[in-house]
């Protein structure tokens, strides 16, 4: 049984993730393993919410050139959680 900080690894503070924020919609950089009840349950037992709804998107790695050698940076899930409306917002995006 992996515990909720092994799912949800660090959330995404990117610009269009703060907007997103205002709408009671959080994203999180997520284990690569992890399914949506997993994602759902962890949200809700770290920050205390009601989770509505969960989207999970996989991110390809991009390819990327230093001179002559080119490499790849690493794949990642992500997860849009989105958060009931009676339910409280997450603090941890209101000081950003």
């Amino acid at each position: 049984m992996k515990s909720a900080y092994d799912v949800i690894l660090k959330p995404v503070i990117s610009e269009q993730s703060m907007d997103m924020a205002a709408t009671k919609k959080y994203t999180f950089k997520v284990a690569s393993d992890a399914n949506r009840t997993e994602v759902k349950k962890a949200v809700e037992e770290i920050f205390g919410v009601s989770v509505k709804k969960v989207n999970i998107v996989n991110c390809d790695g991009k390819l990327k050139r230093m001179g002559r050698t080119s490499g790849m940076t690493p794949a990642y899930k992500k997860a849009i959680v989105t958060v009931s409306e009676d339910s409280k917002e997450i603090e941890f995006f209101q000081g950003l």
